[in-house]
């Protein structure tokens, strides 16, 4: 399991980027939607590897057979 992290570089412009990493998939949109709101408008977006990775849940079923010999 990976660290997730927010790091944030302020400009001396007032530009703020927003680098978020370990968290895959679209949730990292809902994890930062409050900050950016605070921040004030978005003016680009670029998404990484991490947001097109879907979570895989796998699941495994073992089933079990006996067979019986009429010897």
């Amino acid at each position: 399991m990976s660290m997730e992290t927010l790091e944030f570089v302020i400009y001396p412009d007032g530009r703020v980027e927003e680098k978020v990493t370990g968290i895959v998939g679209k949730s990292c949109a809902e994890v930062t939607a409050q900050i950016e709101a605070q921040l004030g408008r978005v003016v680009a977006q670029e998404q990484t590897s991490e947001y097109y990775t879907q979570n895989l849940q796998q699941t495994a079923t073992a089933t079990n057979q006996a067979n019986y010999s009429e010897w």
